[in-house]
């Protein structure tokens, strides 16, 4: 109960409220060529320190308790408190999804906050590695990482991007393990079906796809996004359409590999990923087009394609094919393995079907908790609420990151 008391009596007896304020101003201003405004931020770092100061001077930790007080609320450092109890150990490393995650097309314009990248400026100075887990780019994603984070901390070493859903890792400062292309050790007929399809996507596709939507610049994955604002009723039914599109042409492409009809495979394709995906299933039957083949319907060798092929569908999005054997899990274990993280205990942050897999491996022997955003999938949700409950808000990122801070701080206490 000692910690409890302890923390009671913080946001008791002290303006806590006020001494997070202060620091978030300091944290977060901007440079400005104004004497007036360094003045004021100036006054506002003197007063923050001796808020502090006096923190610590009533606490035997107290240099742990002003650093509590300046990152979390109350409610975030009790649940802080209650994780430490349940786990006995410190976040070692965070996994982290970018889109709809560390940033909101809805809330943060498209821009990780920079409350969120404060934080995790400092995870990095702590030690705590970061892995970015996303289905993007590679040179997109460390664009905007060095754009917020700066080169020195992405350069670090101890920063790690999986990318494409798992298929490459980027780890700068590693010699030969900085990129590894994990797609090169897949069987050579499985990547034949990928160069199949990417040669014929958009040379293949009808008129209002070719014009109306773009191929992702993947190295490995075949990604059809819409030239309009994503989550709009033209991006929705250019995605529905793409993802037909798509699904045809894998049949096709497994068709040439097992030298069966072009239209019986086509179907077999819709109807093993109608009853795999509710939402796939959802737009063939909108679209008129998941047809009168059944999963038992399809032969062993078409099959045994569809099962290392993964079709997935971002409502008004993406559509995407990529491979099984490549997915977040491998990616992620792949960027443990660069960094050196032989016993893990990530938070992982996501909100989709991709970062469910990498919060159920972690969750399978205790190595790590899970994060959501409240607009996350319903399976993601339904992992999440089932375990520590940390659900944030719509772009607030940070939120569950003051939760980890405090944990951290805390477990150094033990």
């Amino acid at each position: 109960m000692q910690r409890y008391d302890q923390l009671y009596r913080l946001y008791d007896e002290f303006p806590t409220d006020r001494i997070r304020q202060y620091q978030e101003f300091v944290d977060l201003f901007p440079p400005i060529d104004s004497r007036v405004a360094l003045t004021h931020w100036q006054n506002a770092r003197e007063e923050l320190a001796g808020m502090k100061d006096e923190v610590r001077e009533a606490f035997a930790e107290g240099e742990t308790f002003a650093e509590i007080a300046a990152r979390a609320t109350r409610d975030q450092a009790f649940t802080a408190l209650d994780l430490r109890t349940k786990y006995g150990r410190a976040v070692n490393v965070l996994v982290l999804d970018v889109d709809e995650t560390l940033r909101s097309a809805g809330n943060t314009d498209n821009e990780i906050p920079r409350s969120t990248l404060s934080l995790l400026t400092r995870f990095h100075q702590a030690g705590v590695p970061i892995v970015i887990c996303t289905g993007q780019t590679l040179e997109n994603v460390k664009g905007f990482m060095i754009q917020g984070l700066g080169s020195e901390i992405v350069h670090s070493g101890e920063l790690s991007i999986v990318y494409e859903a798992g298929t490459g890792v980027f780890t700068p400062g590693h010699g030969a393990n900085t990129k590894q292309l994990l797609y090169e050790d897949l069987d050579s007929e499985v990547v034949a079906v990928f160069d199949d399809l990417r040669s014929r996507v958009l040379r293949d596709a009808p008129d209002h796809l070719r014009r109306g939507c773009h191929l992702q610049g993947n190295e490995f994955n075949v990604t059809m996004k819409p030239n309009f604002a994503t989550g709009g009723s033209t991006a929705r039914e250019l995605i529905d359409d793409a993802l037909v599109h798509e699904l045809g042409l894998l049949g096709d492409a497994v068709a040439g590999r097992i030298e069966e009809d072009r239209e019986a495979t086509r179907e077999w394709a819709r109807a093993v990923y109608a009853e795999s995906d509710p939402e796939i299933r959802s737009v063939l039957e909108r679209s008129g087009g998941v047809g009168d083949a059944s999963p038992e319907d399809v032969p062993e060798a078409a099959r045994s394609f569809f099962e290392r092929i993964d079709v997935a569908y971002y409502e008004a999005d993406a559509a995407e094919v990529g491979s099984l054997e490549l997915n977040k899990v491998v990616g992620v274990e792949a960027a443990f393995s660069v960094l050196d993280i032989d016993d893990p205990f990530a938070l992982v942050m996501g909100d989709s079907k991709s970062d469910l897999r990498v919060m159920e491996w972690v969750a399978e022997d205790g190595s790590g908790i899970a994060a959501a955003p409240e607009h996350a999938s319903d399976d993601v949700l339904s992992h999440v609420l089932s375990g520590d409950e940390l659900v944030f808000d719509r772009g607030a990122s940070a939120e569950v990151l003051r939760v980890a801070y405090a944990l951290n701080r805390l477990a150094a206490l033990d």
